[in-house]
C-alpha cells in the first residue's frame, strides 16, 4: 500500500498528521482557495457496499470527501482509488462515547461539513433469537446511529445549515420474524430521523434530513433465500446521490420498492403475521 499508517490511541490515520488533510504541501494558493469553496461530505460506513460507492460518486462530483469506518485497511484502499486528498479515519459507531469524540474531531479536521451520510450498520438472520446477535444489532443500529446523528445535527444547528442522510431500510416498515432486532432498529432509525426533521423545521433552519429506505442491495448484508429486485451497490448509490441533490425527505431505493412499501403497509396484521 502506498501510504504508511500508524495507530494512535485506537485511531489509525496517515502517518504525517497535517498530510491527512492537506497532502499537497507545495500546492499553489488557488488550490487551497478552491478546496475551501467545495462542499464537504463525510460518509460513515464507507469501507464497503453503498457507503463505498457513494463516497466515490461524491468525490467525482467535486465534494471534499471524508471517509470513516471500522476497517481502516479497506478505507485506505478506497482512499488510494480516489485521491490522496481524501481524509480517512477509523470509527466504530458501537463504541458510542469514543465515536462521538472521533467524529467531532474529524469534522474539525475537515473545517466543517455540509453533508453527513450514515451508512454504518449491521444485521443478521436470527430465527434462533441469539441475544449476542440481537444486542450487536441494537447497539450499532440504534445507539450508535443516534449518537452519530446527534453529533451531526448539533453541528448543523450551530452552523445554521447542513444535510444529514441516514440509510435505514424498507425493513423499517414492519417487524420481521427472521431478524426482529434488525427490522426494529431500522424502524428506530426512520423515526429518529423524522424527529430530527421536525426539530429543524421548527427551528426554521435550512437543514435537510433524508431517510433512505433501500430494498435489497447486492452487499454482504443481503442474506436469505427470498431476495429479489436486488440492485447493484453502485446503482443504489447513484439513486441515493440523486435523492441528496434533490434534498428529499425520504426515498425508496430503487423506486420500484415504493410499490412494495405501499403493499406492506396495507396488509392487515392478521395477514402479515402469517407470512
Amino acid at each position: 500500500m502506498a501510504n504508511t499508517c500508524k495507530q494512535d490511541k485506537g485511531n489509525i490515520g496517515i502517518e504525517t498528521h497535517n498530510q491527512l488533510i492537506w497532502p499537497f504541501a507545495n500546492a499553489p494558493a488557488d488550490f487551497y482557495a478552491l478546496r475551501g469553496m467545495m462542499k464537504k461530505a463525510i460518509v460513515i460506513g464507507a469501507s464497503s457496499g453503498i457507503g463505498r460507492e457513494l463516497s466515490k460518486i461524491l468525490f467525482r462530483n467535486q465534494y471534499a470527501v471524508g471517509i470513516m469506518a471500522r476497517r481502516i485497511d479497506l478505507l485506505l484502499e478506497l482512499r488510494n482509488e480516489m485521491s490522496n486528498d481524501v481524509l480517512a479515519e477509523k470509527i466504530d459507531v458501537s463504541e458510542t462515547d469514543s465515536a462521538k469524540e472521533i467524529l467531532t474531531n474529524f469534522i474539525k479536521k475537515m473545517d466543517g461539513v455540509d453533508l453527513l451520510v450514515i451508512c454504518a450498520g449491521t444485521g443478521h438472520l436470527n430465527e434462533e433469537l441469539d441475544w449476542t446477535l440481537e444486542n450487536e444489532t441494537i447497539i450499532t443500529n440504534v445507539t450508535g446511529f443516534a449518537a452519530i446523528a446527534n453529533v451531526a445535527v448539533k453541528h448543523f444547528i450551530k452552523n445554521g445549515s447542513g444535510h444529514l442522510v441516514g440509510i435505514s431500510s424498507i425493513a423499517a416498515l414492519r417487524g420481521g420474524r427472521e431478524s426482529p432486532a434488525y427490522n426494529a432498529s431500522k424502524a428506530f432509525e426512520s423515526n429518529y430521523l423524522e424527529g430530527l426533521r421536525q426539530k429543524v423545521v421548527k427551528l426554521g433552519l435550512p437543514i435537510t434530513i433524508t431517510d433512505i429506505k433501500p430494498g435489497f442491495v447486492k452487499t454482504a448484508m443481503a442474506q436469505g433465500d427470498g431476495i429479489f429486485w436486488a440492485a447493484d451497490a453502485d446503482k443504489a448509490a447513484k439513486k441515493i446521490f440523486n435523492a441528496i441533490k434533490r434534498r428529499k425527505s425520504s426515498a425508496y431505493i430503487t423506486r420500484r420498492w415504493r410499490l412494495v412499501a405501499w403493499l406492506i403497509k396495507l396488509l392487515p396484521g392478521f395477514v402479515y403475521e402469517r407470512l
